[in-house]
């Protein structure tokens, strides 16, 4: 797909093994090095994502009148900066829940904002019949780095100390800048009139298109409640097997990259199985597997049983997932007409944050009252539901190419991350 594109991917896999190299690095610091408990780690994941979200609720529409790989680009930059502070505290002695929760505010709204400009830029850069085909390599490369960042930062963290992978982090996210700069190629600039004004009804624009959209409206439910109860029993879970459990951060780190082998596997699928099966069937199947596997992580026990279970049923979650997310994320460009893109998706990304943010604050008092594995039985539990949600997607619904926003190039992308 060309050198562009080539820098592009480079950049995407830096970003992706550095964020994973901190996979929950925020709760493995607060149970290691703060002594925190289930309520406090479920704060630490909830509060800051929320206010994040809250924060980026402007910054959709403004993304949509301006050029894309200069915002990827700056928020690159302002995640790196915010992350460095971490290491810097902890090196000082001052490290303390706030300053993490500050952090985590401005990486999560950074994390929106470069969403939705990426997954607009990706929509403008690909052809539309190669958006499957773009979405599905960024997917591998996404579980590549699950499987190798985990251990990685695992063991980094028992060699070095709880906050060497949030070094590596803030570093991957300034060489993903320097990628997406050396991206290099024109953009067509946004009408300067509509750029100067920031409407009221350009921030609602994002959940008006979507709900009342036939195609996106069953899949932005079944996205918000599959995405938050799957991750609302992460911090739970966190808390049982590195506290009563006894497990080391290496085998916490163990038991969620080896699974994602079936992550690598299942993006790998999802083309030649939409081809042989149609879309429709593939997102309904995988998006119902991917519902059934959760409920088994309450029954986590101690030692390699334990760590087997867990391994086994991340296995089935991952592999689901694999195929489900790249036809997913497809679907939802294709319904969305690209002058709408970065709005639609920072409306998607603000909701599904916010929502994520406030189930797992509920699930932290719920595991304080009632203990962690009641906790992670009950998300299981809901879940099992929420595959009746892509029973209303329809069978084919596309959008309207905008002639507002001519493709400049076929060659080269970014996913949204």
């Amino acid at each position: 797909m060309g050198r562009r594109f080539g820098w592009l991917w480079a950049a995407y896999s830096v970003s992706a093994l550095g964020t994973y190299l901190a996979f929950d690095a925020f709760s493995v610091i607060a149970v290691i090095a703060l002594h925190a408990g289930s309520a406090e780690v479920a704060l630490l994941a909830a509060a800051g994502p929320a206010v994040g979200a809250v924060a980026a609720v402007p910054l959709g529409p403004w993304v949509e009148f301006r050029r894309k790989r200069p915002v990827m680009i700056a928020m690159d930059l302002a995640r790196f900066a915010a992350l460095l502070t971490v290491p810097v505290a902890y090196a000082l002695g001052g490290l303390g829940l706030g300053q993490m929760l500050l952090v985590s505010v401005v990486v999560a709204a950074a994390d929106i904002t470069f969403n939705a400009a990426s997954g607009a830029f990706l929509k403008s850069f690909v052809p539309a019949d190669r958006l499957l085909t773009a979405n599905a390599r960024f997917e591998s490369t996404n579980w590549t780095a699950l499987v190798l960042g985990p251990p990685l930062g695992g063991a980094a963290i028992g060699l070095f100390g709880p906050v060497i992978t949030v070094v590596a982090n803030a570093v991957s996210f300034l060489l993903s800048a320097l990628g997406i700069r050396a991206v290099g190629g024109g953009e067509p600039r946004p009408e300067r009139g509509t750029a100067e004004r920031l409407r009221a009804a350009d921030l609602l624009d994002g959940w008006r298109h979507i709900l009342s959209s036939p195609a996106l409206r069953p899949l932005f439910f079944n996205s918000l409640a599959g995405n938050a109860l799957i991750m609302v029993a992460t911090p739970p879970l966190a808390v049982l097997m590195l506290g009563p459990l006894g497990f080391t951060p290496w085998q916490y780190g163990l038991a969620f990259a080896v699974p994602c082998l079936g992550g690598l596997l299942g993006s790998r699928l999802a083309r030649p199985l939409v081809a042989r099966y149609g879309r429709r069937r593939v997102l309904h199947t995988a998006g119902t597997l991917r519902a059934v596997w959760p409920v088994g992580l309450a029954f986590v026990g101690p030692g390699l049983p334990g760590l087997l279970l867990v391994m086994a049923v991340e296995f089935g979650v991952i592999t689901s997932s694999g195929v489900y997310n790249p036809v997913f994320a497809t679907r939802r460009l294709e319904c969305t007409p690209n002058d709408r893109v970065a709005r639609t998706l920072s409306a998607w990304s603000i909701t599904g944050k916010a929502t994520t943010a406030a189930l797992t604050a509920l699930w932290g008092l719920l595991a304080t009252l009632t203990g962690p594995r009641t906790a992670i039985a009950v998300a299981g539990v809901l879940l099992l539901a929420t595959p009746v949600l892509l029973l209303r997607e329809p069978r084919e619904v596309t959008a309207p190419p905008s002639p507002a926003t001519v493709p400049p190039s076929p060659d080269g992308s970014r996913p949204s991350r």
